[in-house]
């Protein structure tokens, strides 16, 4: 089997590399160069994706039985477009990493694969979309979806598209499950939303991994979702991030309307929270009956702990700062309850 990933050097990309050369696969990288290494024993070719003469000479090194596109999250639907032009006729399939943002009900409304996306010309350039004054849709979600339509109009069925809603694990570049750790192994009391009933659906990068390589196998065509099926409550989440840093913390459990009128931020200040109706009622039994096969939350969580006191923060990226509560205003909020 002959890949080509776009991107592979860090997070998803670099553990489908190493995946992919773990199955005695023949690997290929497309990226800038510039924010890791290159995965020992693939074939690396540095190029910009945006410029179509780096493309052409891309495409002059195929042929490839499929592409993994990991690396489209910052770019408009006309790049995508560019990109998907170039190879049409170097790649047999193509292997898209969406997200669930392109559904026109996230995170408002539960969804399933069959679920009507935003609308976006696959041509649009980076202006394209909006954001609503509540938060969604999001301008990501339009051009993510757009970035679909491109991929469709050069592929068809011989494309497919996953997407998850949150990846953790190790080698996480946002910086949501590494920022509960180092909050958990601080200690004291620890703000919590509550309820931590509340189930979520993070899924394991290594699982994502795994299962866009299956993809690029298969023969299947269209969407996939790919969340955690069985996922853990708050709770236990916060529990296992507690147990793997060996911490005495004790978790307060505060609830939604004290937090907002406090203005403590959903998604951000506190990573993971949200208290939209559909954020964490993603069906994804389409993609467990193609094989996504998800390890428990508690291993991600454990895992990524070994990683992160180990090696750390694996590139500088602009998100990391927006995650997590700062010290003071989470002692404010506890010291009024």
């Amino acid at each position: 089997m002959r890949i080509l990933v776009l991107g592979g050097t860090w997070f998803l990309g670099k553990s489908i590399a190493e995946h992919a050369l773990a199955r005695g696969w023949n690997v290929t990288t497309f990226n800038r160069g510039r924010s890791s290494q290159d995965v020992a024993g693939v074939q690396p070719i540095h190029g910009d994706r945006t410029v179509q003469a780096d493309l052409l000479e891309l495409a002059r090194r195929g042929p490839w039985d499929a592409v993994i596109d990991t690396s489209s999250s910052d770019l408009a639907p006309r790049d995508v477009l560019l990109a998907t032009a170039a190879l049409r006729d170097q790649v047999r399939r193509w292997v898209h990493i969406s997200t669930v943002s392109v559904y026109e009900g996230w995170p408002n409304r539960p969804v399933t694969d069959d679920s009507p996306l935003l609308e976006c010309p696959p041509d649009a350039d980076e202006t394209y979309g909006y954001t609503g004054e509540d938060g969604t849709p999001t301008k990501y979600g339009f051009q993510k979806a757009g970035g679909e339509h491109a991929v469709t109009e050069m592929f068809g069925d011989s494309a497919v598209f996953l997407r998850p809603g949150v990846i953790l694990g190790p080698g996480e570049y946002v910086g949501r499950l590494p920022w509960w750790l180092e909050r958990a192994k601080r200690g004291g009391r620890i703000l919590a939303p509550a309820p931590a009933s509340q189930r979520i659906q993070p899924v394991d990068v290594r699982d994502v991994a795994q299962f866009a390589l299956g993809q690029a196998v298969s023969t299947t065509s269209g969407g996939y979702n790919v969340t955690h099926p069985d996922g853990a409550s708050f709770g236990e989440f916060l529990s296992g991030c507690l147990a793997a840093t060996d911490s005495a913390g004790i978790p307060v459990w505060v609830e939604p309307a004290v937090l907002k009128r406090h203005g403590v931020a959903q998604w951000t200040e506190i990573p993971l929270w949200r208290t939209h109706a559909g954020v964490w009622a993603v069906d994804s039994s389409r993609a467990v009956a193609a094989g996504l096969n998800c390890r428990p939350i508690i291993e991600t969580v454990r895992d990524t702990w070994r990683w992160w006191a180990a090696d750390g923060r694996p590139v500088d990226h602009p998100r990391w700062a927006e995650h997590g509560i700062a010290e003071e205003k989470e002692a404010q909020v506890l010291a009024s309850l």
